[in-house]
């Protein structure tokens, strides 16, 4: 028996482009389905019924029909706007960071329901106004365990022996996580690490979401963890995301901002 030729699911649009005079092209990332594109006709036509409900950082329920291309949007219900996320730049920026990486890091048509799922918590926590940072290293490491990625910050990459509180660490991305003080680790991408550092990393893969919001942490070791884990990414996914020159950006703005006022 054929497939339905009609479909509803739920779906985040993780992306979109103009398409000839009126259209729109959507990637969407549903649980089901997983990513898959999505063209929206007539959306850029004042009169358009659906126009002002297909935005990104937004949960909604779509109703599509297969075509031969792109499946086409028929109807659209806003589960969760989520609006608050949109008047902050720096919410705004870290939103389009997560967007574009579960982008980058899923197949078209398959299954990515833990994904879905980690990416509208994402925009549950950060519209509920947490701080955008945190957000963004707490869905950069559950993202990294849904991809097997999961860096390893308990023994040392390449003795395998547990760590000790009272040693050196460094950051090894090529290698997939933390080097002991006894090991000599390559000559090439290796940063030292704080202890720290490492306790805050290993918060981000323990802690539930409300006792990382309460976290009291110096912003040294906040800063460190960052970089560690955005050189990790890059060097596991082969490049930076583009949004991340967006994000700093509106960051580095907005500590200008303050130091002025200060």
């Amino acid at each position: 028996m054929p497939a339905p030729r009609r479909y509803t699911t739920d779906a985040i649009v993780l992306s979109r482009f103009d398409y000839g005079e009126a259209d729109r092209i959507l990637t969407l990332l549903t649980p089901g389905g997983g990513k898959l594109k999505a063209i929206a006709k007539g959306i850029r036509r004042q009169k358009s019924r659906i126009g002002g409900s297909l935005e990104p950082f937004a949960e909604l329920r779509l109703a599509l029909a297969h075509g031969r291309t792109f499946d086409v949007v028929t109807q659209v219900e806003v589960i969760h706007p989520w609006l608050r996320l949109r008047d902050d730049l720096v919410s705004f920026g870290t939103a389009s960071y997560m967007a574009e990486m579960a982008d980058r890091t899923q197949e078209e048509r398959h299954a990515a329901e833990a994904v879905y799922v980690l990416l509208k918590r994402g925009y549950e926590i950060l519209d509920a106004g947490m701080a955008p940072g945190r957000v963004a290293r707490w869905f950069e490491m559950h993202l990294a365990d849904e991809l097997g990625i999961r860096p390893e910050i308990d023994r040392c990459v390449e003795c395998g022996r547990l760590l000790e509180a009272d040693e050196q660490f460094r950051w090894v991305p090529p290698l997939g996580g933390v080097l002991c003080q006894r090991c000599p680790g390559p000559p090439h991408g290796v940063a030292g690490l704080s202890l720290d550092a490492l306790k805050l990393l290993k918060a981000y893969q323990r802690m539930d979401v409300e006792a990382l919001a309460a976290l009291r942490v110096r912003p040294e070791a906040e800063v460190e963890v960052e970089r560690a884990m955005r050189d990790f990414l890059a060097f596991t996914l082969e490049r930076a995301p583009r949004s991340l020159a967006f994000l700093d950006e509106v960051r580095a703005a907005e500590r200008a901002r303050a130091g002025a006022a200060g």
